[in-house]
Order: C-alpha cells, then structure tokens, then sequence
C-alpha cells in the first residue's frame, strides 16, 4: 500500500495514501452544492478507486460551514424541472425516469464498492447530502451538524436514496417527521437514534476520527472485510436464513486460511500483520 498521486476535479480533492482514500468536497463558497459536475465526477472517482485493488478504505469530508447545501438548483433549471412542457410528458417522463436512476446510481457506487465509505460531517448536510450520507457505511458529525430532508421545502420527494437507506438506519417513526416536516436533526438527536456513530467538538477532530478509523480497517484483511460488507448489506435486505446460506457460500470460496495464519504469526510476532490487498478489477472484457 504505498501513495498515490493525488487528482484534481471541480467539486473534489483526492489523495490515496496507505491504502485510505480522502475525498474532499472543495466548493466552500457555494456551500458545496451538487453541481452536474458533482454528480458525474463521484462515481468515476469512486469506481476508480474501487477497481484499483490497493484502497482499503474511502474517507470523505467536506470544507466550509456546512457539509453540502444539496443539488444545486442550477440542475433543476438544467433539466427542465422547473419549467417548460414536454411535447409529449409520457415520453418525457419515461426518460426522466432514467435521469433519476443516474442520480440514484451517483451513491449507489459507495454502497456496492468493495471497501468501507466512511463520510466526516459538519455544519449543514441538506437535502441531496443526506441520500449521499445514508449510502456510507459509517457517519461521524461534529457537535453542530444537522441533516434535513430538504425535498419537502421546496415542492417534491426525496428520490436519490434517502427513504430506501434512512429507513433502515433509524426508526421509521422518526423518517415519517423528517420526510413531512422538513425539521433540522441535530447531531446528538442523530447520535441518539443511530444515524451516526459518534459526535465530535470541531471539524478538525471529526476528520481527524475518520481517518484514523480509515487506517484501522485498512490494518485488516481487505478480504474479509469486504466480505464483512457484502455480507452486511445482504443480510439489511434479506432474511436471516437467505443471509446464512449465502454466507455459506461465501466462506465455501473466500475463507481465507493463509490470511488467518498470517493474523495469528503477527499476533505471536507482535509486529503488524501483511495482507494482500484486493485485486485489480479491469474494465471490459
């Protein structure tokens, strides 16, 4: 695991250093909203790094006083929404129907990428930011973070993620107020029910609390973590006896003996165990 050359985009900054990917949201200025640059940019950069092999772990976090403002409007006024008929709405709204599914696809990436996503929130996560939170694997917040379900405010259903994932992570009591409200929940209340897993002081902190636990998990076996996160997200989407037998399945092909014995020599040599990383996923046939 050794670095990488960081890359330049317009709505993020990228750095891979011991096998931890940091993405960074860079649009300070505008709040970082979702601009169509946002929503092409993170799943190239996202599947990048998942086919690479040598990313252990993905941390993302955000610069400015808020984490993300949501889509930014600009991308409403882009497609039409806002405005204007269709000469035939039925046609019309066939092919929005895939629009959405591209935006749907955007976060979906983080869910089906082989490592852990783990997202660093401050201030603000609004509307789009929380679909885009929801498809981490894990949440930190600093003391004076909030999400809202910012849809309702301005006329429409969330549609990229947020009720499919929220409602598995929280109690559904509590998404029902959000969805129809459009109330801020604020970091302890998030903290209380789950959203996310611990709450820090500063910005600084958060980030710093994201990484470290980054290269905790980029310390195992990339194997069995994977594994791990295949399997969780399995078992949120399927009954428990679906769930064991395809955990049975798994272990029949990716139950890895010499990455156990290396756990164990480690553990006796007291010295850091070596795992191999991931293989390379090459695109096309």
């Amino acid at each position: 695991m050794g670095n990488e050359t960081p890359s330049d985009y317009s709505c993020f900054k990228v750095e891979v250093e011991a096998g931890v990917a940091h993405l960074k949201l860079i649009r300070a200025e505008s709040f970082n909203s979702m601009t169509r640059s946002f929503w092409r940019e993170l799943p190239a950069i996202v599947n990048d790094l998942d086919q690479r092999g040598g990313v252990r772990a993905i941390v993302i976090s955000s610069t400015g006083k808020h984490f993300s403002a949501g889509m930014d409007l600009s991308v409403f006024a882009d497609e039409g929404i806002t405005g204007g008929e269709p000469v035939d709405r039925h046609v019309a709204a066939e092919a929005f129907r895939h629009k959405v599914k591209g935006l749907q696809e955007t976060f979906s990436c983080l869910e089906r990428a082989r490592m852990p996503v783990i997202m660093a929130i401050q201030g603000g996560c609004i509307g789009g930011a929380v679909d885009f939170a929801t498809a981490c694997d894990i949440r930190y917040a600093t003391s004076d973070a909030y999400f809202v379900i910012q849809e309702i405010n301005i006329g429409m259903t969330a549609d990229v993620g947020t009720f499919p994932r929220l409602c598995k992570l929280i109690p559904e009591g509590w998404v029902k107020e959000l969805a129809y409200t459009g109330r801020k929940l604020p970091a302890q209340k998030a903290l209380e029910l789950g959203l996310v897993n611990a709450v820090f002081d500063s910005h600084e902190a958060v980030v710093a609390h994201a990484l470290e636990t980054a290269r905790e998990i980029a310390s195992k076996t990339p194997l069995a973590v994977t594994g791990s996160k295949v399997i969780i997200n399995y078992a949120r989407d399927h009954s428990v006896a679906d769930t064991l037998d395809y955990l049975a399945v798994w272990q029949s092909g990716m139950l890895a003996g010499p990455h156990m014995a290396e756990a164990f020599a480690a553990k006796a040599s007291k010295r850091e165990p070596v795992y191999p990383d991931l293989a390379p996923i090459k695109a096309g046939i």
